[in-house]
């Protein structure tokens, strides 16, 4: 079994690190390659640009919960729940059409 993890390319796992605005202000944000291509999904399907929807998430949670203690862990965490849920991401692209 571990074998499958331990094997996975090394690019999957390599530390890209991107520059965009949020909300106004300047910032880079360091994810792994496999995260950055779930959240260009992501965006896609959302009809924005990976900057545009990273921004509109992080509105939204501070409207919500106020500064996140751990903006990248919530990056990583929206990916697994988009992810888990694939159903309900289907829906939104087909109703978005």
């Amino acid at each position: 079994m571990c074998r499958i993890f331990a094997g996975q390319d090394p690019d999957r796992y390599t530390l890209e690190t991107r520059r965009m605005r949020l909300n106004g202000q300047s910032t880079s944000i360091r994810l792994e390659k496999s995260f950055w291509i779930i959240l260009d999904e992501i965006a896609a399907s959302e009809g924005l640009s990976t900057p545009g929807f990273v921004s509109k998430l992080h509105a939204e949670v501070l409207e919500l919960h106020g500064e996140p203690a751990n903006f990248t862990s919530l990056l990583r965490c929206t990916c697994l729940v988009h992810r888990e849920n694939p159903l309900e991401a289907e829906t939104r692209q087909m109703a978005a059409e």
